[in-house]
Formats: C-alpha cells, structure tokens, sequence
C-alpha cells in the first residue's frame, strides 16, 4: 500500500529539460509562421452588391448612396448640437450675467424650424408642404433661378410658377440651362438664342461629384498636373456669379436667390458647384430637397427649394420625365411606352443597337435580351426593360434633344413691359460673352449620337394647396368611371354570350323536331312493311297439317 501524499508535488524541473520545452515551442511558432507565409493572409471576402440583371439597379444603388449620406448628416448634425450646448454651458460659466440671445439664426426669418417642418410633415400631407415652402422661397427671393434640362427644356418651365413670380412684384426671373454636356452644340445655341429673347438664360454644367476644401487641396498639392475628372469640371460658374454680382451692386443691398425647378434638373447640384462643397443633399426621389439657405458669400444668399408637383392633367410622357414619382403612379411600361413614342425609332435602334420594331412591347423584348433580363423559365422581363429605359432618361447619362419652336410667341403672362423689367439689372453683354466661353469649353455629343426627342411642350405644375385635394376625387372619378366602362363592356359581352346560346338552342330545338319528324316517319314506314310480311306468310301457311 502506497502512502499518501500530504504535500503537492513541486513544479520544479531540470534547467535541460525547461531549454528543452522553450526550443520545441519556438521551432513550432517557426513552423506556423511558414505555413501562413506560404498560404498567404486571406482577403476579407466582398460584397457582391446587387446583380446586373437585377431590374432597376441603378436605382437600388442610388437609395442606398442616400441612405449613407443621411446617417453622415445625421452624426454630423449631431456633433455639430453637442458643440454648440458645450459652447452654450461654457459662456454661461463664464458670464454669469449674460442672458441667451433671442437672435434666431436665417433659417428661422424664413420658417425654416426643423422642429415645425416634422410637427407639420406628421400633420398635413407632404405635397401641401411643398407647395407651402416653394411659395416661401418666391416671397423671400429677389432673383429666382428656373433651372431647365437642357435636352427638354420648353418641357422644364412650369406656366403657373411664372405666372406667380411675375405677379408677385418686383423680383427677377432668370433661366439656367444646365445638363448642357448633354445636348450637341448647335442644338444648344439655337435653344440659348430663343429662350434669351425671354428671359436672361445661363448656360451651365454643374459638377456631380463636389468635394470638402481640404480634401481638394490635398489632391491639388498630390497631383498638380493631374487633369481633373469629367464630373468634377464645372461650366457657367464664373458666368453665373458675375450676373448675381453685377445685379446685387446695381441694388448695393444684400440679396437673396432662389433655386427652383422639377425633379432631376440638378437645382442642388448647381448649389454645391457654386459653393464647391457638398452643402445640399442630391438624388432622384421626389422629397429629397428640401428648403435650405446656403450663405454664398456676404452679400448673396443662395436658397434650395422642395422641387415642383406635376399636374396628373399632363401628357403621359411629360409625367414619366418630370416627375419620378409617376412610375408608382403609372405603370412602367406605360411610362417608357410614352417616353418611346415621342423618340426617333431609328436612333434609338442605333442607340440600344437592336434591330427595327413595330411596337414597344416588341423593343422591351428584345431589350431584355440583349442586356439578359430573364424571369424564370427564359421569359424575356420585359417590365424590368421599361424601368432600365425609364432610369436612363431621367438620369443624367443619356444624350438626346428636341429643336426649340421655329417662331417665338410669348406666354400670356407676359408682355413687352415684364420682359424689359426683367432684363433690367443685369449686363446682359458681359453674359452673352461667357455663354460662349462656356459653350466652346463643354464637349457635347454629336448629332448622330443623340436621340431627337419630340417635346409636349410647357409642364402644368401644382402651387395652391386647394388644387392637391382636387386631385384625389379625380382620381377616384376616373377609376369609377373606367370600372363602369368595363362593367358595361362585361355586360355586353355576356348579352351576346347569351344571344348566341340562345340562338344555339333554338336551333338545336328546331333540328331535333325535325330528326324527331323523320324517326316517326321511319318508324311507321317499318311498321308497315313488317305487317305486310306477316300478312303474307300468314296466308301462305297450310293450317290443315295442324290438326292431322
């Protein structure tokens, strides 16, 4: 029997034998350490984003790009709060004495609380809130720039915004032509030259991607010989801010400018290349902007506006162009058919490189294909198509055009007398002169690579608030009306569904009284030769033998 143990056994070892331990773990971290060199560190996997036969990508992208720069603006709205009552704490530490100022910052002299806006977003309908703020930013303005689409830009000028700007007094109304990279040179000279006999008209091509100053001067002073990128290069800048200069010296009083227009003509996007930063969010959605002061300089302040509500009354291409919202309202292959219908066939086949098509159901089809949009089983997504098409004409990508009016007639609202009021002010020669420095300097595309466009003319929009709740009985009339046309339609088809049975029975009726006529007939005839043969056998019988 063993005898126990009553203390622990010591950990004590043999200097050899703990060198020994020590080697044997270094020579496997050695062996470790040259499998991984030879394997190589493994590359964090990547996000595969969403596919190209995902129908609608670009927009998908464009969604989540916003998304992001959302949650940037809310930290650095955030950020910017705690400062400001860090600041606030510390001047009250300091001075006792002081009371907070009453001073409101500029956004509260033109009703720019964001505190309200939600409160009155939650309350009232988002289209009424538009309405209400674009009306602010006319009243507050004294130069409101109409920003037009190059490509379309009769289509861009919405009548009833005029009509209010002219009639609201003594403000200045002034066209900006920008996507003008986008349209051939001639094409665009022609359309300066007629919209200028209007109104003052600037030639412009904002910069889609504006950069922080320090970001800019940190790739300045990396790459000085660098040649910028082709987003990045801005046109009619100079010309635009020589104009305000000019206007606000001839009034020698701080001005304010109003930026107006329809969805995707770039109104933000001409503010953050005049500011060259990223003041003003960009996208295609309808609701995205909304009305923000950007302080120019000292004497000019720049204010963004809500974009213009589209009148449902409009043609159903002038709905699929100006307003993004209508492709919930309308259906997509009903919006690209529209958009399809007012292009020129052959240079959209030579575009889309497909060939020739009778309608747009065929063009979606092969569309599809071509780019291989497939549902399951191989069936062509044809609606998918119509969203691809839909995307790229709103977007700022596709180069096409339409030719201006071959004699200018002024609107009704205007006359002889608005028209010199509102070229008063201005340097229109010095104007004239940078709009041809700007339409050298852009690089447009050629005639043959464009696509003529046949515009609906002048876009009706919303301004009053009374016309929005107008709009949803419309609506609901137009549904039951087209509900009772089918019922009537349903009707009529099963009347005759029913005259035809009819008529079917009836004739059943008649062809079987008179198969019923001919089986008596038969019948009869039968009957009668079967008892002529009795009769017959019945007298050639001999009844004698019977009885024998």
């Amino acid at each position: 029997m063993k005898r126990p143990k009553l203390k622990k056994a010591s950990k004590r070892m043999t200097c050899h034998k703990r060198y020994k331990i020590q080697k044997k773990v270094r020579e496997h971290h050695r062996k470790l350490r040259k499998e991984a060199k030879k394997r190589g560190h493994k590359k964090p996997r990547k996000d595969p984003g969403v596919p190209n036969s995902a129908p609608f990508k670009e927009a998908l992208l464009r969604e989540a790009e916003l998304r992001k720069q959302r949650l940037e603006e809310l930290k650095q709205q955030q950020k910017l709060d705690r400062q400001k009552e860090l600041e606030k704490k510390r001047k009250l530490e300091t001075n006792p004495d002081i009371k907070p100022s009453n001073v409101e910052p500029m956004e509260k002299e033109f009703g720019l609380c964001k505190t309200e806006n939600k409160a009155k977003s939650g309350k009232q309908n988002s289209k009424k809130l538009y309405c209400q703020e674009l009306k602010k930013v006319i009243e507050a303005s004294d130069v409101v720039l109409e920003v037009l689409d190059a490509r379309d830009p009769l289509g861009c000028r919405c009548p009833q915004v005029e009509e209010a700007i002219v009639q609201s007094g003594q403000k200045k109304l002034v066209l900006i032509l920008n996507k003008s990279d986008l349209v051939p040179k001639e094409n665009l000279e022609s359309w300066l030259n007629y919209l200028k006999k209007e109104l003052p008209t600037v030639v412009f091509r904002a910069s889609t991607k504006p950069k922080d100053k320090g970001k800019i001067t940190k790739r300045v002073k990396a790459k000085k010989n660098a040649a910028p990128f082709r987003s990045e290069v801005c046109f009619g800048k100079e010309g635009l801010w020589k104009l305000l200069g000019g206007f606000q010296e001839t009034c020698s009083k701080a001005i304010r400018v109003g930026v107006i227009g329809f969805p995707n003509v770039g109104k933000s996007s001409i503010i953050n290349s005049l500011k060259q930063e990223q003041m003003c969010n960009v996208g295609v959605s309808m609701g995205l902007t909304s009305m923000q002061v950007v302080p120019l300089d000292k004497q000019i302040t720049i204010i963004d506006s809500p974009s213009f509500i589209v009148s449902p009354l409009n043609s159903s291409s002038a709905l699929a162009l100006r307003s993004p919202a209508s492709i919930e309202v309308v259906k997509p292959m009903e919006a690209a058919s529209a958009i399809l219908s007012q292009a020129d066939a052959r240079q959209v086949v030579l575009k889309y490189t497909v060939p020739g098509y009778r309608n747009s159901l065929e063009f979606f089809t092969v569309l599809a294909q071509r780019r291989g949009m497939h549902q399951k089983g191989g069936i062509p997504n044809v609606e998918g198509a119509a969203k691809l098409l839909w995307s790229e004409w709103t977007g700022a990508s596709l180069a096409y055009y339409c030719h201006p009016p071959t004699s200018w007639t002024p609107p009704p609202y205007f006359n002889e007398s608005i028209v010199v009021d509102m070229k008063s002010g201005f340097n229109l020669e010095e104007l004239e002169k940078n709009n041809a420095q700007s339409i050298r300097a852009i690089k447009g595309p050629h005639l043959a690579n464009s696509i003529l466009f046949q515009s609906s003319g002048l876009t009706n929009g919303i301004i009053e608030e009374k016309d929005i709740h107008e709009e949803l009985p419309k609506r609901k009339e137009r549904k039951q009306e087209e509900r009772e046309d089918d019922k009537d339609s349903d009707q009529e088809t099963v009347d005759e569904e029913v005259d035809e049975n009819s008529s079917g029975m009836f004739a059943a009726e008649e062809t079987g009284e008179a198969l019923s006529e001919e089986t008596t007939a038969g019948e009869q005839s039968t009957r009668s030769f079967i008892l002529d043969k009795i009769i017959e056998e019945d007298d050639a019988y001999d009844f004698s033998t019977d009885y024998v």
